[in-house]
């Protein structure tokens, strides 16, 4: 497994992090089981990095983690835990109540205690805000940010599904440096190369993290707009590259987006252990720049201008 720096922290990530979105499936036995297994053969495969939010299944996603790491507590020395808040559902607290962000003081420390407590830990090695909040003060969330820094509830910050205009509002309050932007990417949705968000990253020594990377190609990408005649063209190509390379589609994906000079952590949510560590194929591909431009121009349906 490659190891790269977060940000600027002294956080050493895995390249590939491991999303617990999907660890309790339907709460049966049998899928907490399933849940467990993956994580485990996460950590085995050299995963160092979980991925957590406190909506997660409502937070039963942080509470079953929180088994394993009782299991064997030697486990959390040697891992990176995130999560994030700041999404709050609809009907919540009452019928009435709309869904809607907060990224208020008071709710960023209540969330962050309420992760602590389920996932069964004294601090969080990093906190991302979900998504962007309207209507946030940064002046507010910094002294939330000092505030969970000083009682040694959260070490780092970072944010999630922001555009770089708000993340420049975000850190010029902010004491402390944000060392991460998750965002989607995948074959579906590559806003984040043009809108500056990757150029940020890179100027700002930022860590972007990919989630749903596999989107369009392993499942449905997020509001897919492609057409048929789109997805047979683009598979085409993934097609033609993963005989080349001797690999499969979703592999060429993840090398794709490994590609990029932006050094992205794409976010593994399988839950299936054998995808968890053949996931790591990725990272010994040399793909090459001519196949990046030719899956980018099989996806655009034409060539660059």
């Amino acid at each position: 497994m490659e190891l790269l720096q977060l940000g600027k922290s002294d956080l050493i990530s895995s390249r590939l992090i491991y999303g617990c979105m999907r660890i309790t499936g339907d709460n049966s036995a049998a899928d907490h089981s399933k849940g467990t297994a993956a994580i485990h053969a996460a950590i085995e495969a050299g995963y160092n990095h979980f991925d957590h939010a406190d909506i997660y299944d409502e937070g039963r996603c942080e509470e079953l983690f929180a088994e394993v790491l009782k299991e064997d507590p030697a486990i959390r020395d040697k891992i990176i835990l995130t999560s994030k808040c700041g999404i709050i559902k609809k009907g919540m607290p009452t019928d009435y109540d709309p869904g809607r962000y907060d990224f208020s003081k008071e709710h960023i420390i209540k969330s962050v205690e309420g992760s602590l407590k389920r996932l069964g830990t004294e601090f969080l090695d990093l906190l991302l805000l979900h998504r962007p909040d309207y209507l946030f003060d940064s002046e507010d969330v910094n002294e939330a940010f000092e505030d969970l820094h000083k009682s040694g509830k959260v070490l780092n910050f970072g944010v999630s599904n922001f555009h770089p205009s708000q993340l420049t509002l975000l850190q010029s309050s902010c004491t402390r440096p944000l060392i991460v932007n998750q965002l989607e990417f995948n074959i579906h949705n590559i806003a984040i190369m043009t809108d500056g968000s990757l150029d940020q990253c890179q100027m700002h020594q930022i860590s972007p993290m990919a989630w749903c990377p596999l989107g369009g190609v392993v499942y449905p990408a997020w509001g897919n707009i492609f057409s048929e005649e789109d997805e047979c063209r683009i598979k085409k190509e993934f097609d033609l590259q993963a005989e080349k390379y001797g690999t499969e589609n979703w592999l060429i994906m993840l090398a794709w987006i490994l590609r990029h000079p932006a050094k992205i952590f794409p976010i593994i949510g399988s839950t299936n252990p054998g995808r968890i560590r053949m996931a790591l194929r990725a990272l010994d591909l040399d793909y090459s720049r001519e196949d990046w431009y030719r899956l980018l121009e099989a996806r655009n349906g034409q060539p660059v201008p």
